[in-house]
């Protein structure tokens, strides 16, 4: 028995529709890759590694709980751990028991992995302007990055 599709999906993608889904999963696989390679080409960080110094760069005293981490870089809890422990092992990230409770494990971003940042951006804003804000010349930025975030709000 063939199972039940819900209701107002028997009718497929418009034209258009199928034209901007198939660009938009083409750009998922693809740009990922480009700007990953671009990053390791210049620093030799991933952009997982490059994101998750990018997020506690952000936040105050660069230092914030592995699971608050997680929730912010969007990673599993597991992802963000073998990311902290591959930046740990170059020196860029430490990782210490929460001084609050004793149990939680707390990230704190290094001078060295600070400095890393520093030293990456000029050539992953270079990458970004070049692999993709060019192509997003005349487009609503403000209202792409709304359209973005609401559908990775709605995956998460």
């Amino acid at each position: 028995m063939a199972a039940k599709r819900p209701s107002g999906s028997r009718r497929g993608l418009t034209s258009k529709e199928q034209m901007a889904w198939r660009a938009l999963v083409r750009a998922l696989i693809v740009a990922p890759h480009v700007l990953d390679a671009d990053l390791l080409d210049a620093s030799g960080l991933n952009m997982a590694d490059y994101h998750v110094l990018v997020v506690l760069s952000e936040h105050p005293e660069h230092a914030m709980r592995m699971t608050e981490l997680a929730d912010r870089a969007t990673y599993t809890p597991s992802g963000v751990s073998r990311v902290v422990e591959r930046l740990s092992r170059r020196g860029m990230v430490t990782r210490v028991r929460s001084e609050v409770d004793g149990r939680g494990q707390v990230a704190q971003l290094t001078d060295a992995g600070y400095e890393a940042l520093l030293a990456t951006y000029p050539s992953h804003l270079r990458s970004v302007r070049t692999r993709v804000m060019r192509h997003l010349r005349g487009v609503d930025l403000e209202a792409f990055a709304a359209a973005m975030n609401a559908i990775a709000d709605e995956t998460i």
